[in-house]
């Protein structure tokens, strides 16, 4: 039973490496996939979640040129701040007005508690703090 284990772990690990972890929602996704995984399934569910949650953080990436645009954007005459901490995957609060960005209205922007954002517009969740 180890054995099979410590295979599918190797395996999960071996698909995570290089480029997948270049993106933040990758690295999220695969980390909060790993957890939920642990929770439900122990150590195989925890290499399945991971892996699982690396994809759709991946597929959920802005491309480069979204955050090219919005790192371009000025910075709002006043500041938004909201009580919660910013994190990928959770939405922000109704409060934020959000914008869509130009050429390519899948994604959104904003700019709370000093930190840009890439939302999804419709659901309005974070896909990518800016650094």
């Amino acid at each position: 039973m180890n054995s099979k284990i410590l295979i599918v772990v190797a395996a999960a690990g071996s698909l995570l490496t290089g480029s997948a972890f270049a993106a933040n929602s990758t690295v999220t996704g695969a980390a909060g996939g790993a957890v939920t995984g642990a929770v439900v399934g122990g150590p195989v569910g925890a290499a399945v979640g991971g892996v699982a949650g690396a994809v759709i953080g991946t597929a959920l990436a802005p491309p480069e040129r979204v955050v090219t645009y919005v790192q371009q954007q000025p910075m709002p005459a006043e500041d938004v701040v909201v009580q919660d901490k910013i994190v990928v995957g959770h939405e922000l609060p109704e409060s934020v007005v959000v914008t869509p960005v130009p050429d390519d209205p899948s994604f959104a922007y904003a700019v709370v508690n000093h930190q840009r954002v890439i939302v999804q517009p419709k659901t309005r969740k974070v896909v990518q703090i800016v650094e």
